[in-house]
């Protein structure tokens, strides 16, 4: 059983196009190796996305307590609500490293503002990779300095291979709309395989649009969204201190301006089709989570209000007993319901269905009798489905998880090394 995906507005879906961030016009990458990553030498690490005029722009970030020098950067960005650039670094973190991480961010905004013409408060910084280490700023200046920007599916292409880190593959996609008489683009991509399990956002992603928005209205629906997309995503159950969803609106596709001048229909339109990039890209995080052999979709319904189906949801998804059940399509439905039990929603077991796939394991908090065999059968595609009703509402939330694998151990005992 699974709940499908409805959307009230019509727009053409392009889950993993080459362009991704550059289809939408106006936005134009580029990405150089600079010696940032310490693993596989050749990879990109060093790239920066640009707009050919200043968008309005949006971000929601991390809330760890631990917050990395870029994200402290791109808050005052944000705050000011314009921005035209984006310059990211993988391989070094730039967090825990006090004045001089802070400095080193100002440096890549500068580096890149003089590079294209602009001003420094108009480029946001974003990195990933290790903790406490100090980036190696001759290293980047020869980075910008080569660097050359391109456009199309080159630019997405490298703009999406550039921000990885033990990512197994890039993670982009696009959505076309009419808003207004006028075709709009939506571009995304993001990186994150692991520390996954945010309260804001997740790792990092990046969203283009040429449609006109205003920075109120864009800076709502992000923080929104997320809470169905990036919140609703876990791997591991650790919160990075770099989690940083950024989107930028320039305007070139002249459409009437979202929370000004467009229809309620336009930003509904406009909203479900980011929701839909969104969710895509927050799910393939989920999916090639470290280590991870399956995607699981944890649905519960019935629940007593959005927030309790959404906790119920993400504490099953979290569980590590659960994960490393669905590893060897063990059908162990006493996990779920344990996990369900201690994230603090309020129901009645005795009230509780769950079902793996089509097969019902409890009704009405009594266990069903099933075929081993073909339970274990329904835990062994790439997704896993999970069904949660917990009779007690009318709410239901999805979160996405992934099984717990051997790999996952291996890679971050290595992950310095």
């Amino acid at each position: 059983m699974r709940k499908e995906p409805v959307y009230s507005a019509d727009f053409d879906f392009l889950p993993g196009h080459p362009a991704g961030v550059c289809l939408p016009q106006g936005f134009i990458a580029g990405a150089v190796y600079c010696g940032l990553k310490t693993y596989g030498e050749g990879k990109l690490d060093l790239g920066i996305l640009v707009s050919s005029v200043p968008a309005s722009v949006a971000g929601v970030f991390t809330t760890n307590l631990v917050r990395a020098a870029p994200v402290l950067w791109d808050e005052a960005v944000v705050q000011r609500g314009q921005a035209q650039a984006v310059i990211y670094n993988a391989g070094i973190a730039n967090a825990c490293t006090g004045a001089q991480g802070l400095a080193d961010t100002r440096e890549m905004a500068t580096l890149t503002a003089d590079k294209l013409g602009l001003s420094p408060e108009l480029v946001l910084v974003t990195s990933t990779g290790v903790i406490g280490h100090l980036l190696p700023m001759h290293k980047i200046q020869q980075g910008v300095a080569a660097l050359e920007l391109v456009e199309g599916e080159t630019a997405g292409l490298t703009a999406s291979f550039c921000i990885m880190t033990t990512d197994t593959r890039p993670k982009r996609c696009v959505a076309r709309l009419q808003l207004g008489g006028k075709q709009v683009l939506i571009g995304g991509m993001c990186k994150g395989a692991g520390m996954i399990h945010p309260n804001m956002a997740t790792m990092l992603c990046y969203l283009t649009t040429d449609a006109a928005a205003t920075p109120e209205f864009l800076q709502a629906i992000i923080r929104e969204l997320v809470q169905e997309s990036f919140n609703a995503i876990t791997v591991d159950g650790d919160t990075s201190t770099n989690d940083s969803v950024l989107a930028l609106a320039n305007g070139l596709a002249g459409n009437p301006t979202l929370g000004q001048a467009a229809s309620a229909e336009d930003e509904l339109k406009f909203k479900e089709a980011l929701r839909a990039v969104m969710v895509y890209l927050a799910k393939e995080i989920a999916r090639d989570g470290e280590g991870a052999t399956k995607l699981i979709e944890i649905w519960v319904r019935g629940a007593a209000s959005k927030e309790e189906a959404h906790l119920v949801a993400r504490t099953a998804a979290g569980s590590n007993l659960t994960k490393a059940a669905i590893f060897g399509s063990d059908p162990n439905w006493g996990r779920v319901i344990a996990a369900a039990g201690r994230s603090g929603a309020k129901f009645a077991p005795e009230k509780v269905d769950i079902y793996f796939g089509e097969i019902p394991l409890m009704l009405a908090g009594v266990p069903q009798p099933f075929e081993k065999a073909e339970a274990q059968e329904a835990l062994k595609g790439p997704t896993v489905y999970i069904t949660l009703d917990l009779h007690a509402g009318e709410d239901d939330a999805l979160a996405w998880g992934c099984d717990l694998t051997q790999e996952y151990v291996v890679i971050n005992s290595e992950y310095e090394t």
